[in-house]
């Protein structure tokens, strides 16, 4: 008898039964088997990060990772089936600090070093195992139970030896230098991860004078979105090419700044189309109405900014002690001390000239054509200053608090509105202000936590990239799909700095750099090494793993000058830890023979979006490096999963989709036609509606 087929298919049900009759007749061990001593494929896995339960989001990279070892496997080829866990890194510690309920980095120094990490670690092994559930539940095909985490001994002490001939080659370096830096995190940001934050937002934007030393009532007139960073100038630059204005305002003050800015409608495109724009900022006034509703104004010529070079001025924070340092403020040049320099003794107007690229530093249009410089808050200020001799002023701590010698700001925090409105009613009361506005501008925030980024003149350590060429000439040895992928990374490696790689955290790879008294360090590059040249502390770090706190303990004897060194505090850039998987999950140090029968690999496939400067990027870097050979043949970059009106989706904003649920409801089949039907260059819009359609 022939039974009635129901037309309404229950697909999760299936899908269902389908994962049991795999695990029950152990399809995927069979699948292995019959391809064991074939041609060899070697697939590459981006790790996820092992900090939450997956999103929709994730499931696209893992479907295409997916259906190509799949395809590859019913060809005929053997391969590994290892997939890997990100675990190191600030997104973890933040998950933990909400945990805990704390709000700043010193709260985790007073919890104990040790039970945060501990607590990292758990974390880590908690989501893992989520995530890996819930791979599964995809139909994702992989050796579970050897997947790789980048947390191991084996992938930081793999590390340690590509630091180590960075060091033997001369490329490690500790430099001062201004750099993005959270204050609630209390630690640096890379060029590459600064990027990953940038945001839309509003800032009250000031007009300030600087009354001109030698030229009673008159002022050269400055612009910036930071006012406290007023606190610390030096300098003020101006384009010596520029016409600059002399106008007299109704009280007789008489001001300076770009001619070509009197009438200019700043951001006026931007306003009428409402693009980069925030609802409820009005219209940005120019100069010129400014001074109208000031009681009006007159022309009385114009300079050229050459001659107004050499020009001294006040700067509205000079009677704080910071100003009068001489050598700068807390870091000293002792040669500019030497000649008592200081920044109230150097204000003066500068042209600045270019950057490397060949532009302008100071330009008409938005501002005044007259830019506030202050070398301890800002990286082109910075830059300037090392060109010009001029003394740093830094003026905020490790939690973006202004530090004492600044007067009634010491212990407030610079990304504080209640700070900003302070700045700006002290400015106003003491005649120095113009005008005030909201100005809407993208600024950089952390990636993860979300909180307002500050520049802060910090010691980093860095590796000198100047060896690019060498990556350059790899990233040419790959198919990259599409063809433009490999163009992206090439301008990226034409524009990066030196790659800053500590991190002033806890949770990470412990860098392996000794300091010692006479102000020399050395990097270790293996467990073996640290072992012969420890003096004290072994005993407590043996049988744990290489982070901290364990590792701070050890003390090592310089095997050249004989000096006792300690540990530098920092943790690594969380890239090091990715970049490093083709080696260090392949047996590199240990299985050279197995290196080699699948390094490199054949196929990698992550979204595009950010891994030119990350992933990609530190892939590309540490085998340059260490065998002179691209990790990959083929590279397949994917767009991004959008909500399904082309907005991103955002738990903040209600419209992200958790995998479990879109699994439950949807289906993982019609997910995963979804995803491999979509054209990998556009953005995927995810929705349940686009779903009823596929199914």
């Amino acid at each position: 008898m022939i039974q009635r087929v129901n037309p309404q298919a229950d697909f999760i049900a299936i899908e269902h039964e389908v994962l049991d009759f795999w695990k029950e007749n152990d399809i995927f061990q069979k699948r292995r088997n019959a391809n064991v001593g074939k041609p060899k494929w070697s697939f590459i896995d981006g790790p996820i990060t092992a900090n939450n339960p997956m999103g929709v989001h994730h499931a696209w990279g893992r479907t295409l990772k997916d259906v190509f070892n799949r395809y590859k496997a019913m060809d005929g080829h053997e391969l590994r089936y290892q997939q890997g866990f990100d675990c190191q890194g600030l997104w973890v510690e933040i998950e933990v600090e909400k945990e805990l309920g704390f709000k700043s980095k010193k709260e985790v120094e007073e919890f104990g070093i040790e039970k945060f990490v501990k607590m990292c670690k758990a974390r880590v092994d908690k989501y893992s195992a989520i995530q890996t559930e819930q791979s599964k539940r995809l139909g994702y095909w992989m050796d579970w139970d050897n997947s790789y985490y980048t947390m191991s001994d084996e992938n930081n002490y793999t590390i340690w030896g590509f630091l180590k001939k960075l060091f033997e080659d001369g490329k490690i370096y500790r430099g001062s230098d201004v750099v993005p830096w959270s204050g609630r995190s209390g630690t640096s940001y890379s060029q590459m991860e600064i990027i990953e934050g940038r945001k839309l937002v509003t800032h009250k934007a000031v007009f300030v004078r600087f009354p001109l030393r030698d030229k009673k009532n008159e002022y050269i007139l400055v612009w910036t979105t930071t006012p406290w960073t007023l606190t610390s100038n030096v300098i003020a630059g101006i384009n010596g090419n520029l016409d600059y204005v002399k106008l007299k305002a109704s009280d007789g003050s008489i001001y300076y700044f770009a001619q070509e800015n009197l009438e200019f409608k700043r951001l006026d495109k931007q306003f009428k189309e409402k693009k980069q724009w925030i609802d409820g900022v009005p219209k940005l006034k120019t100069i010129a109405q400014i001074f109208k509703e000031r009681g009006g104004y007159e022309i009385l010529g114009t300079v050229k900014g050459s001659d107004m070079v050499g020009w001294t001025y006040d700067g509205p924070y000079d009677k704080f002690e910071a100003q009068s340092e001489t050598g700068g403020f807390p870091i000293v040049n002792e040669k500019l001390k030497e000649d008592s320099s200081s920044g109230k003794s150097q204000h003066q107007v500068v042209d600045p000239g270019k950057d490397n690229m060949g532009s302008d530093i100071v330009v008409a249009g938005e501002g005044t054509g007259i830019v506030h410089m202050a070398p301890g808050c800002g990286d082109i200020d910075n830059k300037i200053g090392k060109k010009l001799g001029l003394v740093n002023i830094a003026p905020l701590d490790s939690e973006s608090k202004f530090i004492d010698k600044f007067g009634w700001l010491t212990g407030k925090s610079a990304t504080d509105k209640e700070t900003t409105q302070a700045i700006i009613d002290d400015l106003k009361d003491r005649d120095y202000l113009v005008y005030v506005e909201e100005y809407p501008h993208v600024y950089p925030h952390c990636w993860r936590s979300g909180d307002e980024l500050v520049f802060r003149l910090v010691d980093e350590w860095y590796i000198n990239m100047d060896w690019r060429d060498k990556i350059k000439k790899v990233v040419d040895d790959i198919n990259w799909i599409p063809e433009w992928g490999g163009e992206r990374e090439h301008e990226w490696l034409d524009n990066m700095g030196d790659w800053m790689i500590s991190k002033k955290r806890f949770w990470g790879l412990a860098l392996p750099i000794w300091t010692f008294e006479d102000d020399s360090y050395y990097v270790v590059g293996s467990k073996e090494e640290l072992k012969s040249l420890a003096v004290e502390g072994w005993d407590e770090f043996e049988g744990n793993s290489p982070h901290r706190p364990w590792i701070d303990k050890v003390k090592i004897k310089h095997p050249e000058t004989g000096l006792i060194g300690t540990r530098v505090l920092d943790v690594g850039n969380p890239w090091l830890d990715a970049g490093i998987v083709p080696f260090s999950t392949l047996g590199y140090n240990d299985n050279k023979e197995y290196w080699n029968e699948w390094f490199p690999g054949d196929f990698v496939t992550e979204s595009f979006p950010g891994q030119f400067r990350n992933w990609f990027y530190s892939l590309l870097a540490m085998s340059a490096l260490l065998e002179e050979k691209a990790p990959f043949k083929t590279l397949l970059g994917h767009a991004l999963v959008k909500a399904e009106d082309g907005r991103d989706m955002h738990k903040s904003w209600g419209n992200a989709i958790w995998f479990d649920d879109a699994a439950e409801e949807m289906g993982v089949d019609v997910m995963r036609w979804m995803y491999a039907s979509q054209n990998p260059e556009h953005n995927l819009l995810f929705g349940y509606h686009h779903g009823d359609d596929v199914r």
